[in-house]
C-alpha cells in the first residue's frame, strides 16, 4: 500500500522565527543544526527559542550530531584543504556543551579529504564519508572509458584516540568496480548479472553540483544500523540509496565473500535507478537524493529506510520518500534480471518548498515527520500533513532529540522540557509516587483519590499512555521500561507534574 502524505495548508502565524499551529500534537523536543560555513551551532526547542549554542573556532561542513554526555561531533572545514568540491570538511571534533575542544581528526590531502555527512556510532566512533583520489591510468586499468582522474568515495570509522583520533574500519568503492568493455582485464563480467557490483563505466545524473572537479558519484548522507551492523549511503550522481555489510574487517570489506551477509563489502541493497546495474525498471530517484536513513524502532515504519528525493515529485519537486526492502537474514534478495524491491515508494511526504540538492528528515517517536529544507527552513508536520511547527533556518541537515535523550539533560539539567503539555510543572512537596522508580503499580500519595479529577500518562514522546480518575493507583506493567510523566489534575484546579521511571527489574 503506497500511502501520500500531502501538506495541509493551515493557517501558520509567524512570530519571529517560529510558527505553530494552535491544538495540534507537535513533538516536544529538540533540533540540533549548525548551518554550512558557519562556525555557531545551535540547540532550539519546541517553542522556537535558542536553548543552547556553541561558538566553535572553526567553519562547520555539513553535519552533526550530539552525544549521550551532551558533547556534539561534527565535520568541520580543515584549514588548507587541498581537494575542494561540495561539502568538503577534512576534520572531524568533538567540543563539551562550554565549547571546549576534546579531540579532532583531520582527514586531508591531496589524496583524500572527507565530507558532507557523519554518522555518531553507539559505540563511540563515527562513520565519515571521503573522496578518494584515483588517476586515470589507475581507472583505466579497471575498464573506465574516460580520460580523467576521478575521486571514488570511500568511507571511514573514525574511533578517538586521546586528543586524536584513527581509523579502525575502511570501505572503498573502487573495490566494487566492474566493467563489460574489456575482456582483458580481471574485472569484466556482464553488469546486469552483478547488481552487488559498481559500473565503472555508467552514466551518472542527479545534477551535478558547481565546481565538483573530480567528484564522480557524490555520496552525501550515511547511516548505521547497530541491529543488523549495516550501512546505508545515499549517492546523488547516481540516484541511488546503498546498504553495505559493516560486520567485515578492512580486509575483508575489499572483498566479496565475509560478513554476517556473506557478500564481503559487495552492495546488499541498491535502489532509485535500476538502469545502473543494467536491469529494466522505474526510476524512482530521478536527480539528486540526500539524508537515507533507517526509521527507528518504536516509530511508525520502524525499519524502513527514509530519504530525501530532492526532484522526485510532480514537477521536479521534493519529497520524502520511505521503503520497505525485503529482507531474509543479512541480505535482500531479488529475481535475477529484475530489480531490487519495491517497485515504487510505500510512503511519501510532499514537502512544503523545494530544494535539488542536501536536506533532511527523520521520524519522530509520535509519528510526526521533521523535514529541514536546505536553504528554506525546519518544519513538522503531522500523520495527517499539518504542519505543527516551523522555524526559519534552512540548514543542509539537522538532528531531532527527545527532552529524554540523556544528552539534552547533560546540558540543559534533569527536566529540559515539559512533556506534551506546555504547561509550567508546579510540582508539591506533599505528593509524591511510590514506589519510583516502579516494575509497574504505583500509588500516588499526599491527596485523596476523590480529589483527583484525572490521571495522565505520557511516554518519552509525549503520547498518552493511560489516563484514569479518582483513584491514586495505577499500573504501568504493560508499558516499556523508561521515563514517564503523569500529569495529575486535582478538583482544586492545580495541575501536578511528576516522572517515574519504569524499571522491570525493581
Amino acid at each position: 500500500m503506497i500511502r501520500v502524505l500531502r501538506f495541509a495548508r493551515v493557517s501558520v502565524l509567524l512570530f519571529g522565527t517560529v510558527a505553530a499551529v494552535t491544538g495540534t500534537a507537535q513533538f516536544d523536543g529538540f533540533a540540533l543544526y549548525n548551518n554550512q560555513n558557519q562556525s555557531t551551532a545551535y540547540l532550539i526547542n519546541a517553542a522556537g527559542q535558542i536553548a543552547h549554542s556553541w561558538s566553535l573556532p572553526t567553519s562547520a561542513n555539513y553535519a552533526m550530531a550530539l552525544k549521550p554526555n551532551g558533547n556534539i561531533v561534527r565535520g568541520a572545514v580543515n584549514t588548507g584543504n587541498v581537494l575542494t568540491a561540495a561539502a568538503v570538511g577534512g576534520k572531524l571534533q568533538e567540543f563539551t556543551p562550554s565549547g571546549q575542544l576534546v579531540w579532532e581528526f583531520v582527514y586531508s590531502t591531496s589524496s583524500y579529504v572527507t565530507h558532507h555527512d557523519i554518522c555518531l556510532m553507539p559505540n563511540g566512533n563515527v562513520l565519515m564519508i571521503a573522496y578518494n583520489v584515483r588517476t586515470n591510468a589507475q581507472l583505466q586499468a579497471l575498464g573506465y572509458t574516460g580520460t580523467s582522474a576521478k575521486w571514488p568515495d570511500r568511507i571511514i570509522e573514525v574511533q578517538q584516540n586521546g586528543t586524536g583520533g584513527q581509523i579502525v574500519w575502511q570501505w572503498d568503492l573502487i573495490d566494487r568496480f566492474i566493467q563489460y568493455v574489456d575482456a582483458a582485464k580481471p574485472n569484466y563480467m556482464p553488469i546486469a548479472d552483478h547488481p552487488e557490483r559498481l559500473n565503472i563505466n555508467v552514466a551518472i545524473s542527479g545534477a551535478n553540483p558547481p565546481g565538483s572537479g573530480g567528484d564522480w558519484f557524490h555520496l552525501n548522507g550515511i547511516d548505521y544500523n547497530p541491529a543488523l551492523d549495516q550501512i546505508a549511503f545515499s549517492s546523488r550522481l547516481l540516484s541511488e540509496i546503498f546498504i553495505i555489510d559493516h560486520s567485515t574487517t578492512t580486509a575483508e570489506a575489499a572483498g566479496h565473500t565475509a560478513g554476517n551477509s556473506g557478500m564481503g563489502g559487495d552492495f546488499l541493497f541498491r535502489w532509485g535507478k535500476p538502469a545502473n546495474y543494467g536491469t529494466a525498471g522505474t526510476q524512482t530517484i530521478p536527480a539528486a537524493c540526500h539524508d537515507v536513513r533507517w526509521i527507528l524502532d518504536g516509530r511508525p515504519n520502524a525499519g524502513y529506510l527514509q530519504f530525501v528525493n530532492n526532484g522526485g515529485g510532480t514537477g521536479s519537486s521534493t519529497v520524502i520518500d520511505a521503503i520497505n526492502p525485503t529482507r531474509n537474514g543479512y541480505t535482500y534478495p531479488r529475481t535475477a534480471g529484475t530489480a531490487y524491491g519495491p517497485t515504487a515508494y510505500e510512503w511519501r511526504h510532499i514537502c512544503l518548498a523545494t530544494s535539488t540538492g542536501q536536506s533532511a528528515s527523520d521520524r519522530m517517536p509520535n509519528g510526526n515527520t521533521f523535514v529541514a529544507i536546505s536553504g528554506e527552513y525546519m518544519y513538522e508536520v503531522n500523520s495527517a500533513g499539518s504542519v505543527v511547527w516551523q522555524y526559519n533556518a534552512g540548514p543542509q541537515k539537522a538532528f531531532r532529540y527527545t527532552c529524554d535523550y540523556p544528552g539534552i539533560a547533560a546540558i540543559l539539567g534533569a527536566d529540559p522540557c515539559d512533556l506534551g503539555t506546555g504547561v509550567a510543572e508546579r510540582t508539591a512537596a506533599s505528593v509524591s509516587l511510590f514506589p519510583n522508580p516502579t516494575n509497574g503499580a504505583i500509588t500516588i500519595t499526599g491527596v485523596n483519590a476523590s480529589d483527583v479529577m484525572a490521571i495522565t500518562v505520557l511516554d518519552g514522546a509525549g503520547r498518552e499512555v493511560l489516563r484514569d480518575a479518582n483513584t491514586v493507583r495505577f499500573d504501568l506493567s504493560a508499558q516499556p521500561e523508561g521515563l514517564y510523566n503523569l500529569v495529575i489534575d486535582l478538583a482544586s484546579g492545580q495541575r501536578l507534574h511528576k516522572k517515574v521511571a519504569v524499571a522491570m527489574g525493581r
